[in-house]
C-alpha cells in the first residue's frame, strides 16, 4: 500500500525525493542466482555508512535485462524492507512488454515502495514519438498510485524533448525524470516544468554545478554515491551537504579534490564492461560485487589488475573497510 494517493503523489515527492539517490547494481553468486545477503549489506552500508538517501532497484546498472520477473520482484522486496524508515526507494519497472512494467508497478506499490521509474520504449523504429509516448505514460500511471520518474536516455534509439516531458509531468502522478540528455536540454526542462516535475541527471561530474546553478536537490542517480565514498572519506556527501547550505567555495573544494578518484574509475573501466568494472570496485572497497549475467562479461585478470593497481593509488580514505 501506498502512504499516498494518486493526486497527492507530486507533494510527497517534494518533500521526500532529496539528496544523493544511488542506482544499485545486483550483486550474483557464483552460481549465477542473486547474492540476497549480499545486497542487503550493500544496502545496510549505503545507508548507514555512506549516507545515501535513497536507491533506485533493478534498473540498467541493476542487470535488469537479464533478470526474470519474480527476481526483480524479489529485488523490490528486499530493498523495501531494508530501506523502510531509512532511505527512499524507486523501484524500475521498465520493460519493453507493457503488462510486465504494470506488474512491477502494482508489486512495487504492493510492497511499500515510495515510487516507480519507468524509462521511455525502444522506438527506434519510428520516426515521431510523441503521441505514442503521452499515450504511453498516461496508461502506466492510470494503473498505479505511485509517483514515476521519467527515463529518457538514449538507449532508447531517441531523446524525449524538454516540451514533451513538460506535457508529461501534467500527469498527476508523474514526479521526476532521469534525463540522461546534454546539459541544455536538462536545463531547459528545468526552466519549463521545475515546478511540477523533479528533474536531474545521473552524471556526477555535473551534480556540483546543477545544485549552484540549477538549484537542483535531487541526484538520480547512478553508481558514484558507493563507488566514490567510504565509511571515512564521504566527500561526495560532504561537498553535496556544503553546497545545500551555501557554502561554495567549501563545497567546490572538496568536489575538485575527488577528481584523482573519478579519473581512475573511468580511465580504467573497458568499454564494453561498465557493470562488471563496477562489482569488481565494489569488491576492493569491501562491499559485495561478485560477477555479471550473460549478455555481460566480466573482466580479465589483466583488466582486475590493472584497476586494482590505480585503485590502490587514487587517494580514496578507508577503502576495503565496508560492513
Amino acid at each position: 500500500m501506498t502512504r499516498y494517493r494518486r493526486t497527492d503523489a507530486k507533494d510527497f515527492a517534494r518533500a521526500n525525493m532529496r539528496g544523493i539517490w544511488a542506482a544499485a547494481l545486483t550483486p550474483f553468486l557464483p552460481d549465477g542466482a542473486i547474492d540476497e545477503q549480499g545486497f542487503r549489506r550493500n544496502l545496510r552500508h549505503w545507508i548507514g555508512e555512506l549516507g545515501i538517501d535513497g536507491v533506485f532497484v533493478a534498473g540498467k546498472q541493476g542487470e535488469f535485462f537479464s533478470l526474470s520477473v519474480p527476481e526483480r520482484k524479489r529485488l523490490f522486496e528486499i530493498a523495501a524492507e531494508e530501506c523502510a524508515g531509512k532511505a527512499g526507494t524507486v523501484m524500475s519497472c521498465s520493460d519493453q512488454n507493457l503488462d510486465v512494467v504494470i506488474e512491477l508497478a502494482r508489486h512495487a506499490e504492493a510492497v511499500g515502495a515510495d515510487s516507480i521509474v519507468v524509462h521511455a520504449p525502444v522506438l527506434h523504429f519510428v520516426h515521431r514519438q510523441d503521441a505514442i509516448l503521452e499515450a504511453y505514460y498516461q496508461h502506466v500511471a492510470a494503473a498505479t498510485e505511485l509517483g514515476i520518474a521519467l527515463w529518457s536516455h538514449p538507449d532508447s534509439g531517441y531523446l524525449m524533448s524538454p516540451q514533451l516531458c513538460a506535457r508529461l509531468a501534467d500527469i498527476p502522478n508523474v514526479v521526476a525524470i532521469k534525463y540522461s540528455v546534454p546539459r541544455p536540454m536538462y536545463s531547459e526542462l528545468t526552466r519549463l516544468a521545475g515546478d511540477k516535475l523533479i528533474v536531474s541527471t545521473a552524471s556526477e561530474d555535473e551534480w556540483f554545478d546543477n545544485i549552484v546553478e540549477l538549484g537542483w536537490r535531487l541526484y538520480l542517480c547512478s553508481s558514484p554515491p558507493y563507488l566514490l565514498q567510504t565509511a571515512t572519506d564521504r566527500r561526495m556527501r560532504d561537498y553535496t551537504d556544503l553546497a545545500f547550505a551555501g557554502r561554495i567555495a567549501e563545497a567546490r573544494a572538496i568536489r575538485d579534490s575527488l577528481e584523482p578518484v573519478r579519473k581512475v574509475l573511468k580511465s580504467t573501466r573497458p568499454p564494453d564492461k561498465p557493470q562488471s568494472h563496477q562489482k569488481y570496485w565494489q569488491d576492493l572497497l569491501g562491499q559485495t560485487g561478485g560477477s555479471v549475467r550473460r549478455p555481460m562479461l566480466d573482466l580479465t585478470d589483466a583488466e582486475k589488475d590493472a584497476t586494482r593497481a590505480a585503485f590502490l593509488a587514487c587517494g580514496l580514505a578507508g577503502a576495503g573497510r565496508a560492513g
